[in-house]
C-alpha cells in the first residue's frame, strides 16, 4: 500500500487505500456525522482502519469541499459541521501524525492530470459545474497553490457585466458574501435563476436541459454564454493545455460541444481555445488526488 485518500462529503466519508499501481486496493464508506466532534472521530477511525489494512502508517490525504485559512488554520465549509474549527489540526491530534488536507476540486484536478484524461499534458485546469462552481490547476503533476489558498475558487470571480446587462439579469449575493459571482449564474441553482429571469418559470437544470431545443433554448444559450466567459477567463489567465469538466452539469448530453462552440465565440479573434473534455476518474478521482498530494508531500518531507 502506498497512500490513503479520503473523499469527505456532506453525506459520506469514503476512505480508499491505494496500491503501488495507484489502483484502489481497499475502500470503506461511512455516513458523515452532523456533529463536529463525531466527524473528527470518524475520520480518525477511517485512517486507523486504513493503517491496519496497510500494516503500517502511509501518507493520508483528505479531500473535502471548503477552505482552510492559511494563517489561522480554521475551516470554511458549506456542507460540513467544521466552519470556524481547526479541522486539520484536530484530525492530526486525533491520529497523532500529520495529514494533507486538499480542497476536493483541487484534488480532482491533480487526479485527472496525473492519472486521468490529462496525462501527458503540462497544465491541466479542472472546472466543477455542479451545485457550486470550483476547480483547480495542476502544473507538471502538482497542484498550483499560493499563499491565500483560494486559487481555484473560479465560481467567485465576477460575472461578465456585458451579459448581465444584455439580458437584464438580477445581481444577487453569493453564498461567499460577494454580490454578482459567476457561480450565481452558472451553478445548478444559477441555471434555474436564469430560467426564472428569462422565462418567469421555476425549473431545475435537468428540465432545462431536456427542453433546451424548445422553450428553454434561450436559457441554455445564455447559460452557455455565461459559462464560456469563465472558460475564456481561464484561458486568458492560464492558457491551459486542457480544461477538464466535472460535476453534475457536466453530465448533460452535448455540454462539451455546446460550451466549446460558445468559448470559441468568446475568444479574441481567431485564436484557439483550450480543449474541453470530461473528467474520467469517476468516484475515485477526489480520493486518489488527495492521496497523491499526501504522497507528494511525504516525499518532499523525506527528501
Amino acid at each position: 500500500m502506498i497512500a490513503t485518500g479520503i473523499d469527505l462529503g456532506g453525506t459520506k466519508i469514503e476512505v480508499q487505500l491505494f496500491g503501488d499501481d495507484w489502483a484502489v486496493a481497499h475502500r470503506h464508506r461511512v455516513p458523515t456525522p452532523s456533529d463536529y466532534g463525531d466527524l473528527v472521530t470518524s475520520i480518525a477511525e477511517q485512517i486507523r482502519w486504513a493503517d491496519e489494512i496497510a500494516g503500517r502508517y502511509v501518507p493520508v490525504g483528505v479531500g473535502a469541499a471548503g477552505l482552510l485559512h492559511p494563517v489561522t488554520g480554521l475551516a470554511l465549509t458549506a456542507n460540513l459541521p467544521a466552519s470556524g474549527k481547526p479541522f486539520q489540526r484536530d484530525i492530526e491530534a486525533a491520529i497523532g501524525r500529520p495529514i494533507t488536507y486538499v480542497n476536493d476540486c483541487r484534488a480532482m484536478a491533480l487526479s485527472e492530470a496525473v492519472f486521468g484524461v490529462g496525462q501527458g499534458r503540462r497544465t491541466v485546469v479542472a472546472l466543477i459545474l455542479g451545485t457550486g462552481i470550483g476547480g483547480g490547476i495542476a502544473v507538471d503533476g502538482t497542484i498550483l497553490q499560493g499563499p491565500t489558498m483560494t486559487g481555484g475558487e473560479f465560481g467567485h470571480t465576477a460575472a461578465p457585466a456585458h451579459l448581465v446587462a444584455k439580458y437584464n439579469l438580477p445581481v444577487v449575493t453569493c453564498g461567499c458574501g460577494r454580490p454578482g459571482c459567476t457561480e450565481t449564474y452558472i451553478a445548478g441553482p444559477g441555471m434555474s435563476r436564469l430560467a426564472k429571469a428569462l422565462t418567469g418559470e421555476h425549473i431545475d437544470p435537468p428540465q432545462i436541459a431536456a427542453r433546451r431545443t424548445g422553450d428553454m433554448a434561450q436559457v441554455w444559450t445564455v447559460w452557455c454564454e455565461m459559462a464560456a466567459e469563465l472558460l475564456h477567463t481561464l484561458t486568458m489567465m492560464v492558457d491551459p493545455d486542457l480544461i477538464v469538466l466535472g460535476g453534475g452539469l457536466s453530465q448533460i448530453d452535448g455540454v462539451v460541444d455546446d460550451l466549446t462552440a460558445a468559448a470559441e465565440r468568446a475568444q479574441i479573434g481567431d485564436f484557439g481555445t483550450a480543449k474541453l473534455v470530461l473528467a474520467q476518474g469517476g468516484d475515485t478521482s477526489g480520493a486518489r488526488g488527495a492521496a497523491y498530494a499526501a504522497w507528494q508531500a511525504e516525499g518532499a518531507h523525506n527528501g
